[in-house]
């Protein structure tokens, strides 16, 4: 039994690890089930801990609950240097930008279709489109493409983009269902997907895959072991690429939610500047090093 169908086919009986009889009805695939959404939360949670906001908080507060002892104030005073030093860094726009940049500029994005300058030979030889997931709100009231957050969205524009220049190609689009009672992040793509013109017929969900790792690993399951073409965020795209080749999985990437999209080349009043931007672009930056890192560690990328 998979807990991640959509959640329309999700009745009481199945929220329920036991039926009417008492008896415990926990199949091993939703034991499994469990584990996974278990284990994708506790990584989040670590990763949140080790992000530069956090690791600054904890600074601050660690140094100024020193100083309040007089044993403690001289070794507490430098910890609260440290975290001063460490938030103006991260903060910085220009260091936030170097850091992204690293990242994004891996894998250019692709250009603008023409008659004149049609996709890739490449390119062309794709038969999927796969646009990862990027979260979103269930926020009532609101159409699928406003409940998509930002990264989702850029994501999923650059999709439907390349689908009406390669008619030829499925698209897939992935997310799992977190909540019982509410859609598949996989199901609110594809309506948004079909708001913005796209046929139905052409759009395939993945919702058994919580992180990249497991949407491969997915895709996989399905029998498909490319060329795809690769969609998600451009400073995501070398830890996804790197996972997917992993799996076995032929990309081609087609990365969209560029973050460091500012002047050109960096100025000096890049680097006077401090902005919760920057801060942002950091908090990418570190995220993905980390994912990268945890990645190489355990031999999926």
């Amino acid at each position: 039994m998979d807990l991640l169908q959509p959640a329309d086919n999700l009745g009481t009986d199945r929220l329920s690890p036991y039926n009417r009889a008492g008896e415990c009805q926990l199949s091993i695939g939703t034991v499994l089930s469990i584990s996974t959404l278990a284990m994708f939360a506790l990584k989040k949670l670590i990763a949140s801990c080790l992000m530069p906001l956090s690791v600054v908080l904890l600074l601050l507060w660690w140094g100024y609950l020193g100083t309040r002892t007089a044993s403690s104030s001289r070794w507490a005073h430098r910890v609260l240097l440290v975290g001063i030093i460490s938030l103006t860094l991260a903060s910085n726009k220009g260091v936030g930008l170097l850091l992204v940049r690293s990242l994004e500029a891996r894998f250019p994005a692709q250009p603008s279709f023409t008659h004149d300058q049609p996709p890739s030979s490449e390119l062309r030889s794709v038969a999927l489109i796969l646009v990862l997931g990027g979260g979103h709100a269930d926020t009532p009231g609101l159409s699928a493409n406003n409940q998509l957050s930002t990264s989702a969205l850029a994501r999923l524009v650059e999709g439907v983009r390349l689908a009406r220049a390669l008619p030829q190609a499925e698209v897939w689009v992935s997310g799992p269902s977190i909540l019982p009672g509410y859609p598949s992040h996989a199901r609110v793509l594809q309506s948004a997907a079909e708001s913005l013109g796209l046929a139905a017929g052409r759009i395939q969900r993945i919702e058994d895959g919580f992180d990249t790792e497991g949407e491969a690993a997915a895709l996989r399951r399905h029998g498909h072991q490319g060329p795809i073409a690769l969609v998600t965020s451009a400073w995501h795209m070398p830890r996804a690429v790197g996972l997917f080749k992993k799996a076995g999985i032929s990309v081609v990437p087609c990365p969209a939610d560029f973050s460091a999209r500012l002047n050109a080349e960096l100025r000096i009043t890049d680097y006077l500047a401090w902005d919760l931007s920057g801060l942002e672009r950091t908090s990418k930056a570190v995220y993905e090093y980390l994912g990268l890192t945890w990645g190489k560690l355990r031999n999926k990328i």
